[in-house]
């Protein structure tokens, strides 16, 4: 009886799995054609108003996907391809960001610990943090040469929202967690290492996945006003001044998709690493 039962329960297992792979398949594949649908309606809304408005400076779709080609195999006017204007702003922005998690998250814990440190550097952090990214450019252009430039822009738009997302995870900590740990006789190292970081690290990852937008919106933006070469702000810039607006929507479209992609890898980590996490939507 008992050989059976376990026969049986094999065969409920393998019929469960075939039920459920057709209906991932058919999930999908719906998302698929919805997402198809979207980008479709999209191109359709924007052929409609480029016949309605009929202007040279807005491109149709048709227009600024040839460019997107001629741009991706031939390259632009200074030889470079779209290509090696994506990776090269990426790296600069990883670059960047990396120096912030580096600086961010030890801070971060340090004004999730001590109160007493966050409000003796509140009048110096606060007033540094309410100054937007690009307003440091004239300065960074005098003071720093090459890539440091886009470096140090990066790491300034980045820091600050990763310091303070693990400020807040540090402090919500709940404090029967700490007793727990100093009933077990932890060391304040202990209770640092074993305790606050794991448990703010949601919130550290939140703050990382904020920054890493912020930082790549202020790359672009550095690129088109910080000089250099390489870039898809330089791109941007160099094509504006020639009125090519097909090249610069095209560069838009690449910059939108490219931080679209960069904000869902960190979604789809957040969901696996922190599951319990369940409004992780955006």
């Amino acid at each position: 009886m008992a050989r059976v039962a376990q026969l049986q329960g094999r065969q409920e297992r393998n019929f469960t799995g075939l039920n459920t792979k057709p209906k991932g398949i058919l999930t999908f594949v719906s998302a698929v054609i919805v997402f198809l649908a979207k980008i479709l309606g999209v191109i359709l809304l924007w052929q409609g108003f480029t016949l309605i408005v009929h202007s040279i400076f807005i491109p149709t779709p048709i227009q600024v996907w040839t460019t997107f080609w001629r741009l991706t195999l031939k390259g632009d006017v200074q030889g470079y391809t779209l290509p090696f204007e994506a990776w090269t702003s990426l790296m600069r922005v990883l670059r960047g960001f990396a120096l912030a998690i580096i600086v961010g998250i030890p801070v971060g814990i340090l004004f999730g610990l001590s109160n007493r440190t966050y409000q003796w550097t509140k009048f110096l952090v606060e007033p540094i943090r309410f100054i937007p990214p690009l307003a440091w450019v004239p300065l960074v252009i005098i003071f720093l040469h090459g890539e440091s430039r886009y470096t140090f822009i990066i790491w300034i738009g980045a820091v600050f929202p990763i310091i303070y997302t693990t400020m807040s995870g540090v402090k919500v900590l709940d404090n029967n967690l700490w007793e727990v740990g100093r009933v077990l006789g932890a060391s304040k190292w202990q209770l640092v290492t074993k305790i606050a970081i794991p448990a703010a690290l949601p919130h550290m990852f939140s703050g990382a996945r904020l920054g890493l937008g912020i930082g790549w919106a202020c790359i672009v933006a550095a690129e088109m006003v910080g000089g250099g070469n390489g870039g898809l702000g330089s791109l941007i810039l160099n094509y504006g001044q020639l009125l090519q607006i097909d090249a610069v929507v095209a560069s838009m479209i690449v910059i939108g998709m490219l931080g679209y992609a960069l904000n869902e890898i960190f979604v789809i980590a957040e969901k696996k690493l922190f599951p319990w996490q369940k409004d992780v939507k955006f």
